[in-house]
């Protein structure tokens, strides 16, 4: 007899929804093959039923109400694909969870703020939450944490999650482009999100590296202990002067698990143009995680699109239609421990830019600034901005390595000395 068909509610009909129907109606067969079972779309739930989206719908059943189909007896996933972490997106979810249905999400933003009570609740009704899809598009990074690498104790995670912000910085060096101007491009191409802080702000690659984190180091997702910083106050100055240093930059994620607590960081690094990252342009996203058997592994691949991130979701999808169930997080919600928040405290190299005004003896202010602060001096520059020695310089500065704090000391310390002009930048060097 037949195996019974994995009946889907799919929420949410904009690119990745689509993408889901698309890959249903072109590779139904080969999706059942692989899934021991037929797999298909029973109802879809989206706000404005008469859009044009380029699909055949008119053989689902529609909901208006998200909640409505997540409650409907002839679905057995939940496919959520809407976003936001409050509003329908989460009410929808919790129904379907309550009614004992799966749930498959592309939505990162409501993991990272409710993963733990969600997890909990899935396992109360012996429901599974899947969510390849919201983290790195279309690379398989979760399924590698919670299965190519279960034997391993992981060590550290790292990545480059978010595809706007490598587009704008990696345009910004190829092209020579100040940020503001790159910025627009990236609205006009449509790359950015409603809320563009959302993206060049780093809280989108934060929601990843929070869930990549709990899964890596067992713990319940903690995004509010995720230091933040965006990539609005790196200047073409500085991707040009790390150019001519050999380096690049990233938007970067770490989180590792220290005698301390956990580190979670997403901020701009340098990192040298030889290594794994420097290299990657565009929406291209990169994750590595290193584990204490392995050693170190780089997946790389689309970070978003049509494509890429259906694909993730189907993968959830036919691991439910196999019988593959597997706790949230990678452990049982009871068993994920809540972390200690610790800030990164581990001494790396620092690249400082500061503009100075013409005045003597400000660059020697500068250096005993430093110096008090305990931070010692690898390479020093002074740039004059139009070859004029009335100009105020540019000072690029780069540190042995030093400590976060220190760092934040000689910052302080500089404001005091009356020589700046505008804000000094400090980017952390990562030698991966």
């Amino acid at each position: 007899m037949p195996a019974a068909p994995l009946r889907l509610g799919l929420a949410g009909l904009g690119t990745v929804g689509i993408g889901v129907v698309k890959i249903l109606e072109r590779e139904a067969d080969l999706v059942a093959a692989r899934a021991g079972r037929p797999v298909v779309i029973t109802a879809v739930s989206a706000r404005d039923r008469s859009k044009n989206r380029d699909a055949d719908l008119s053989r689902f059943a529609w909901e208006t109400d998200p909640v409505a189909l997540a409650s409907r007896d002839d679905i057995d996933v939940f496919v959520e694909v809407m976003g936001g972490h409050e509003g329908p997106a989460r009410a929808a979810t919790e129904a379907a969870l309550a009614a004992g249905k799966d749930v498959v999400s592309a939505n990162k933003a409501l993991l990272a703020h409710h993963g733990q009570t969600l997890a909990t609740q899935a396992e109360a009704k012996g429901a599974t939450i899947r969510f390849e899809a919201a983290v790195a598009g279309g690379i398989p990074v979760i399924k590698a944490l919670t299965e190519g690498l279960a034997g391993n104790r992981i060590k550290r995670v790292m990545g480059v999650m978010n595809g706007t912000c490598n587009y704008i910085l990696t345009r910004m060096q190829a092209a020579g482009l100040p940020y503001d101007q790159v910025f627009e491009e990236a609205r006009q191409l449509g790359y950015l999100e409603a809320d563009p802080n959302l993206d060049v702000g780093g809280i989108d690659a934060g929601h990843k590296l929070s869930l990549l984190a709990a899964i890596a180091f067992g713990t319940q997702v903690a995004f509010d202990a995720v230091e933040l910083e965006g990539i609005g106050n790196v200047s073409i100055d500085d991707i040009r002067l790390a150019d001519e240093m050999g380096y690049r930059i990233k938007l970067l994620g770490v989180a590792q698990m220290t005698g301390r607590g956990l580190e979670q960081r997403m901020t701009p690094c340098l990192v040298p143009t030889e290594s794994p990252f420097g290299p990657l342009m565009g929406g291209t996203n990169m994750v590595m995680l290193e584990g204490d058997s392995v050693g170190q592994i780089f997946l790389r691949g689309p970070g978003a699109g049509m494509g890429p991130t259906a694909s993730a979701v189907m993968g959830d999808v036919i691991d439910i239609a196999r019988g593959i169930r597997l706790p949230t997080f990678g452990l049982p919600a009871a068993q994920l421990t809540k972390p200690v928040p610790a800030r990164s405290a581990a001494a790396a190299p620092y690249y400082l830019r500061m503009t100075l005004l013409d005045k003597p003896g400000a660059l020697a202010k500068i250096a005993t600034c430093l110096g008090e602060a305990g931070v010692s001096i690898d390479q020093m520059r002074q740039i004059n901005q139009k070859g004029d020695e009335d100009d105020d310089a540019i000072v690029l500065i780069v540190t042995h390595k030093a400590t976060p704090a220190d760092i934040s000391d000689a910052m302080a310390r500089f404001g005091a000395t009356g020589v700046l002009v505008g804000a000094p930048v400090a980017i952390r060097i990562e030698e991966v």
